[in-house]
């Protein structure tokens, strides 16, 4: 949904909102609300008061469309001075949010009028069809969704249907992983979390490949997802290429996990760029064959490595680490910071502010961890593409959720206590971005300075 769409949404609230405060200031709800007390009237469920008046408000637009069509309303005594009259109406039932609608679509003698309330061919309303994709962004399989309609607002939908309703949402997820970019992104995080999908008669585990950006504002950005079957350099420099290929001139930064060839695939691209290595990957993977008793103090004792001031301080606390008892125990922690060395270090020549912008994926690792939420409930996908819009869908369904609790504390004072999260990735801004800005304009002058 693009930001105009939801302006418009946003709009048309509000014009409802105030249509309703209206009318009860006027007086006019006190009957039916009296009636809705006593127990007369029905509000939910099959011919309830919901249903009736969509029922009826269907209608009255049907019957308007139908009188501007013919040129005259319903009743005009110059009616027979037209050559085209109304011939009845027939009967449809169409799918809506609170259940099945039967309605009484009116028809011309010519048989040349096309409603477009409810179109010919039409069996559900558009608020449906928004029922199903939230529902699906949400992690819930086709089946579920199915299910679902039918217990709770009794409206049956075949899975087919409910399917080709999600692929309404494949041209925005195309339109959206082929937009162009900013020409320069002072960081760019790169990371993957893995999803079953089907290939041929076998369900295998592919690599769902993200990149996050932070633009000169320090706003993050997911700028695309890409499936693989396995996470690998060579797919990264696909990426990247594909990266600069929708505008993307010059990075500064990017942070990656410690997959073997990735620098290279990176300034493959982006030649100048300084890949630093996540150091919380890192230090996973130091603790991977560490005895569980021993990893409180293994992650004690690599802490001054990596809060060094320096690139020769860390140097001498590796050294240090290596020769202490739990070094020699564990050698295999010392290679795998010795290995990782030259990538592991660039962090270190910037100041502690700039540090916590780029010595970790982190930004991705949430994201990744909100997915898996949503598509653990699937055994697999059937396709590559359909792993796309849905990852594509929960991102914006989570921003959704989170843009709403948001807006319900927006008029709290300041220092009272919010309970609404922040953005997940899209559109949050980078905490002390403007020193992070100000620190890496010192470090890189040549390269930042034209674009400020």
């Amino acid at each position: 949904m693009t930001v105009i769409d939801k302006l418009d949404r946003e709009e048309r609230r509000r014009a409802q909102r105030d249509g309703v405060a209206a009318l009860e200031a006027s007086g006019a709800l006190d009957d039916l609300y009296a009636r809705i007390d006593a127990g007369d009237v029905q509000l939910e469920g099959r011919d309830g008061l919901i249903q009736q008046l969509i029922k009826a408000g269907l209608e009255r637009g049907l019957q308007a469309e139908l009188a501007d069509h013919l040129g005259y309303d319903k009743g005009d005594p110059d009616a027979a001075m037209f050559p085209n009259s109304r011939n009845g109406s027939y009967p449809k039932t169409v799918a809506t949010s609170v259940g099945d609608v039967d309605l009484a679509i009116p028809r011309d003698r010519d048989g040349s009028f096309t409603p477009m309330l409810v179109p010919k061919g039409s069996r559900r309303l558009s608020g449906l069809d928004d029922m199903i994709i939230s529902l699906y962004a949400g992690g819930m399989t086709v089946r579920d969704i199915e299910h679902h309609l039918v217990s709770t607002i009794g409206t049956e939908i075949s899975r087919e249907t409910i399917s080709k309703i999600t692929d309404e949402v494949a041209d925005e997820v195309m339109i959206w992983q082929q937009r162009p970019l900013d020409s320069f992104y002072p960081v760019i995080y790169l990371d993957a979390l893995i999803v079953k999908v089907r290939d041929g008669a076998h369900v295998r585990n592919k690599a769902a490949h993200i990149a996050v950006g932070v633009d000169i504002d320090g706003i993050k950005h997911v700028l695309g997802i890409w499936i693989q079957a396995a996470e690998g350099a060579k797919f990264w420099a696909g990426v990247c290429a594909q990266l600069a290929n929708r505008g993307v001139r010059d990075v500064l930064i990017v942070s990656c996990d410690g997959l073997t060839g990735f620098p290279e695939a990176v300034e493959a691209t982006w030649p100048q760029s300084t890949v630093q290595t996540c150091v919380v990957h890192l230090i996973r993977s130091a603790m991977r064959f560490v005895n569980y008793k021993d990893r409180k103090a293994m992650a004690a004792a690599l802490k001054p490595i990596y809060q060094a001031p320096d690139e020769p301080a860390a140097r001498a606390e590796l050294d240090e680490f290596a020769a202490s008892e739990l070094g020699r125990a564990n050698p295999n922690t010392v290679r795998v910071f010795t290995d990782a060395w030259t990538r592991f270090v660039p962090f270190l020549a910037f100041p502690p502010m700039l540090r916590r912008v780029i010595y970790t994926t982190n930004a991705i690792e949430s994201l990744n961890y909100q997915l898996r939420k949503v598509t653990k409930n699937r055994g697999h996908f059937p396709s590559d593409e359909a792993a796309v819009k849905l990852l594509w869908l929960a991102i914006c369904n989570i921003e959704d959720k989170r843009a709403r609790d948001r807006a319900k504390e927006k008029g709290r004072k300041k220092g009272e206590k919010r309970n609404a999260e922040g953005r997940l990735v899209e559109g949050q801004v980078t905490t002390n971005w403007k020193q992070a800005l100000a620190q890496l304009a010192i470090a890189y002058p040549d390269r930042i300075n034209p674009y400020l």
